[in-house]
């Protein structure tokens, strides 16, 4: 593969790499010619065979991001295992549900600190490396509830309202340092995280008649955002957040 979209060489991280929107990031970026180190509490062994089926190099790094504890672990070993660091994927999150009312402070903070604090301590470790080597593309994973308010995720929100905010600010930060800030909000998206709205008939009928596309997203849908982001293609795109959410945002 040659052009602006061509990743021979580079490395990239990819967190919650083993499944769904991860792991189609992964293969999409790994199919442009990018090296993957996965990282997650679940070992994404899967997502790197597939990987070096496609003839790229790929290294599994075990990390529960729950907390910050591994975060420069997870750089410093990716850096000795494959050479480097050019591509930063956050897509590690997860996602807790109930009234406002009855949200537990449990709930909470399990979700700002895997879906934001983590995050952000990951651009910046990332981020030294590669404003000390004068490129680097970071690519957060957002939400349409970087937009909206959503109902029953208050954390979820606040955690997805912040990343929209960090990426602005890191943008504002590195841009001028050759690093690219970016973000992806995803939409209605058929993955483990969405799977309690999938078997909610009333819920599937209504999401699904509001979206103009008329259907679920699939985690592949995710694949070219990212690539586009993580690429040369991309140079000039600083503090964006690209919805990718079959017309959602524009109904």
């Amino acid at each position: 593969m040659t052009g602006p979209f061509d990743l021979t060489g580079k490395v990239a991280i990819v967190t919650g790499a083993n499944t769904g929107i991860g792991q189609a990031i992964a293969l999409s970026l790994a199919a442009a010619g990018a090296d993957i180190a996965a990282v997650g509490r679940t070992p994404a062994e899967d997502t790197v065979e597939q990987v070096r089926a496609l003839g790229r190099r790929a290294q599994i790094v075990s990390a529960d991001l729950s907390s910050i504890e591994p975060v420069q672990r997870v750089v410093d070993e990716t850096l000795e295992t494959l050479g480097g660091l050019d591509i930063l994927i956050n897509n590690a999150g997860i996602i807790r549900r109930a009234d406002s009312v009855d949200f537990t402070e449990e709930d909470w903070d399990a979700v700002i600190d895997t879906n934001l604090k983590t995050s952000f301590f990951l651009c910046q470790a990332a981020g030294r490396h590669m404003i000390a080597q004068g490129s680097g593309k970071i690519v957060n994973i957002a939400s349409l509830l970087s937009f909206q308010g959503g109902i029953r995720v208050p954390s979820y929100t606040a955690s997805k309202s912040g990343i929209a905010g960090l990426t602005k600010l890191l943008a504002n930060e590195w841009a001028a340092k050759g690093v690219n800030v970016n973000a992806i909000a995803p939409g209605y998206i058929a993955t483990n995280n969405t799977a309690a709205l999938q078997a909610d008939e009333t819920r599937n009928r209504q999401i699904q008649e509001r979206i103009p596309a008329g259907r679920w997203g699939e985690a592949s849908d995710i694949g070219g955002a990212a690539l586009f982001l993580a690429s040369a293609a991309a140079n000039y795109v600083h503090g964006h957040i690209l919805a990718v959410d079959g017309g959602w945002l524009a109904r």
